[in-house]
C-alpha cells in the first residue's frame, strides 16, 4: 500500500515538472502583452477620451505573504495573480475599445458565450441603432 502511496506522488510531481516549463514560458508572451497593451492604453485611450482602466482593480499579488504556503507554493500564487490579473486587464481595456469602436453584439450561435460587456451593445444587424449609436 505505502508503495503505491509512494508511486502516485512521485508521478504527481513528475507530471508537475513536465508542466512546469510551458506554465513558466507562459510568462513570456504575458509580460510583452502586457508591456504593449499600456503603451496602446497610454496614447490611444487619450485620444479616443476615454478613462483609464485601474490597472490595480485587475492585478492583485498578495497570496504569496500567506504564511501557510511554502516558497514554491509562493512563487507559483505570485504568478498567478500576475498572470490571471494581467489577462483580466487586457479584457477590460480591449472590451473599452470595443465599446467604443463598435458596440454590436456578435450573432446569436448556441454555445457561444458574450462577453458581459456586450450587454448594452446593439443587437446583430440592427443597422438603425447601430447608426443612431456611432454616427458622427
Amino acid at each position: 500500500m505505502e508503495y503505491l502511496k509512494r508511486q502516485k506522488t512521485l508521478f504527481r510531481r513528475l507530471k508537475h515538472w513536465i508542466a512546469a516549463p510551458f506554465i513558466l514560458g507562459m510568462l513570456i508572451p504575458i509580460f510583452f502583452t502586457d508591456i504593449l497593451i499600456e503603451i496602446y492604453h497610454r496614447i490611444c485611450f487619450p485620444l479616443y477620451g476615454l478613462e483609464y482602466v485601474n490597472r490595480s482593480n485587475y492585478i492583485k499579488i498578495d497570496r504569496q505573504r500567506l504564511s501557510y504556503l511554502n516558497w514554491f507554493q509562493k512563487l507559483s500564487c505570485a504568478y498567478c495573480g500576475y498572470a490571471n490579473g494581467t489577462i483580466n486587464y487586457i479584457q477590460k481595456i480591449a472590451g473599452v475599445t470595443e465599446t467604443y469602436w463598435c458596440g454590436i453584439k456578435h450573432e446569436s450561435e448556441k454555445g457561444f458565450h458574450q462577453q458581459p460587456h456586450h450587454k448594452d451593445f446593439v443587437k446583430y444587424g440592427d443597422e438603425k441603432a447601430f447608426k443612431q449609436r456611432y454616427a458622427k
